[in-house]
């Protein structure tokens, strides 16, 4: 019963959409056929006349230019491109029992199966249209890992209008195969509202109409092309607009359809696969965010992330009690067995990630290659580390810092942990200096020595190199232990910045291709469609040098080691344990220049500040 009232509600919306549409079809319409009548009423003699020939001309020319117009919005509207998912497609061959389990479980719903089956790098998964010609096949010869999976490329495009069936990637690898059809099931049914032709019908409008918008919207365009798509994105605009509030109470009817016609399908099971979807989300989102970018900043990227969600998420069970009943569900068959090659589509997957979260190349080079988890620790943290480091020394050279706090001691030069702790510690305060500057009066005035003149102020001193960095003050507010603090971090900034900028573009190859349906939005400079973090501040860029510089200190001169914590990310080892201890110290120099508690931590590791380390 709850089937069809919600499949009726749907209809019943899809047919006003269509029904907006059918008007604004009669409203292009309607100049013409009154200057048609106005023509046949003066070919017969009806309407002779006064002014009826000239009213006759205005309104035929006014019709022909509302016609000229009409035809420009339609033509732009069904050559228009509907935005699709970046995905990676999974060929039939390349999964047979996944696509059997799909088509089973659309048997036992009695809706049409999905005509295919792509994954995407995301905890979600929905059906998504792709019917228009332009999503048609991808190109024989494939530019990339993502644009199919083993024969994916030579995959035809089903003559069914069945929508695409769309998978997390990270579903695949952490669920259990019966959990994923229950999360599957209420997915899978809506395909049985998305066949009947009304809906259809409309939601190609509505897709087409959303799609000249963006076109519309588009820049690269000239100053005539502009005006004429100024007219055509009002139009459009205002029928979306009209019909907006119909197509998302018609989707709102399919998915309630489609969700009372799954109830019957393994519903005790859908209970407790809800709780690995929000599982699968914690750990995904936990490891893009601690354990892939830090990679992806380094040039490398991760290739089997998707495996990696399983390390982290057994990770957490161990580590939480409220976890740990999840782990017994390990010894089940995992969904990634459907697949036969599943080390391929999670390479795959995992540079989709890359390219959508970080906007990395397509293609692996030099400065873009993958890494394997075991490598991950020398490749990523070690490296990643010492390039910190190096880059903080950079900035405090650019600044004119010394090696040693003491004039008197030559400069030996080379990178020491103790340059840097000896520059963050907080200047003593106003009462403290002037005791000390009493003191050395006095006693250079009783050994007869001459006094010394007063230094020229530190910030005045860095002022030049400080500007020439070309960034503001404004970290000095965020925290920061003192002046030189925030000028250091204002210098790591723009130091960044710049290393960021002098990365050479990645331009595609074969430019000559046509992009296929999962290259849609690579082509327009869109990447990253969705940054993982927003820019670090100037507080957070030098506590994270400061501690890969304690770091590489620590590698150098105490035998600590690089390592991954898949919940933390890069993590020192001291002993084969993780120093979890070392971030609030950090901080406390960081923000309020007091280096006693690092060095103590320094001091209880055997860790010698003074000893230059090696840098990239």
């Amino acid at each position: 019963m709850g089937v069809e009232v919600g499949a009726q509600a749907a209809r019943s919306r899809a047919l006003a959409v269509l029904r907006i549409r059918s008007r604004a079809l009669a409203v292009a319409l309607l100049p013409a056929a009154v200057a048609v009548v106005l023509l046949v009423g003066g070919s017969t003699g009806h309407i002779t006349g006064g002014p009826w020939p000239v009213t006759c001309w205005v309104v035929t020319v006014l019709a022909g230019l509302v016609l000229l117009a009409a035809a420009g919005i339609a033509l732009v509207v069904a050559r228009a491109r509907p935005a699709v998912s970046p995905t990676v497609p999974i060929a039939e061959e390349s999964a047979p029992d996944l696509y059997r389990m799909v088509r089973d479980l659309a048997d036992r719903l009695d809706v049409p199966p999905p005509s295919a089956i792509a994954l995407t790098p995301d905890c979600d998964s929905w059906l998504e249209d792709r019917t228009h010609p332009a999503h048609g096949p991808p190109p024989t010869e494939a530019r990339d890992e993502i644009a199919g999976v083993r024969g994916s490329s030579a995959h035809v495009r089903r003559a069914s209008a069945a929508p695409v069936l769309v998978i997390g990637s990270p579903f695949l690898w952490w669920m259990r195969v019966g959990e994923l059809r229950a999360v599957l099931a209420p997915v899978v049914a809506g395909t049985g509202p998305s066949a009947h032709p009304d809906i259809a019908a409309a939601r190609r409008f509505v897709r087409g109409l959303d799609a000249a918008v963006a076109v519309t919207s588009a820049p690269a365009h000239g100053p005539v092309v502009r005006t004429v798509l100024t007219g055509v994105g009002w139009v459009t605009r205002l029928l979306l607009r009209s019909c907006r509030g119909h197509a998302a109470e018609m989707e709102r009817g399919v998915a309630a359809a489609a969700a009372e016609r799954a109830q019957a399908v393994d519903y005790g099971l859908r209970i407790v696969a809800q709780e690995q979807v929000g599982l699968a989300y914690a750990g995904w989102d936990r490891l893009l965010n601690r354990v892939a970018l830090p990679a992806w900043r380094m040039g490398r990227w991760p290739s089997r992330l998707d495996a990696g969600v399983v390390a982290a998420l057994t990770e957490l069970s161990r580590r939480d009690r409220l976890a740990e009943g999840f782990t017994s569900r390990l010894g089940e068959r995992p969904a990634c067995d459907l697949l036969e090659e599943p080390g391929t589509v999670d390479e795959a997957a995992s540079l989709l990630a890359a390219r959508l979260f970080h906007g990395g190349p397509a293609e692996t080079g030099p400065d873009w290659a993958p890494v394997d988890w075991q490598e991950y620790p020398d490749e990523v943290v070690d490296r990643t580390w010492r390039a910190d480091a190096a880059r903080l020394h950079r900035v405090l050279d650019a600044l004119g810092v010394r090696h040693s706090p003491d004039p008197t001691v030559p400069d030996r030069g080379g990178p020491t942990l103790a340059r840097v702790l000896d520059h963050l510690t907080a200047p003593p305060t106003e009462t403290e200096a002037g005791a000390d500057t009493a003191t050395g009066a006095g006693t250079r005035a009783a050994s007869g020595a001459a006094p010394e003149p007063d230094p020229v102020p530190f910030v005045a001193k860095r002022c030049g190199a400080y500007e020439r960095m070309g960034a503001d003050e404004d970290d000095g507010a965020l925290g920061l232990g003192s002046e030189r603090t925030a000028a250091l971090a204002a210098g790591l900034s723009a130091e960044l910045a710049r290393d960021e900028a002098s990365v050479p573009v990645f331009v595609p190859s074969g430019g000559a291709e046509q992009p296929g349906p999962d290259l849609a939005f690579w082509e327009d400079g869109m990447l990253p469609l969705f940054p993982l973090q927003p820019p670090r501040t100037g507080r957070e860029l030098l506590a994270d040098h400061v501690t890969a510089m304690v770091c590489c200190a620590a590698m150098d001169t105490a035998g600590a080691a690089p390592g991954l914590d898949w919940l933390d990310g890069p993590s020192l080892l001291v002993g084969g344990e993780r120093a979890a201890d070392l971030g609030p110290r950090v901080l406390t120099l960081v923000e309020d220049g007091d280096p006693a508690p690092l060095r103590d931590w320094l001091r209880r590791l055997g860790v010698r500040p003074e000893k230059p380390v090696r840098l990239v």
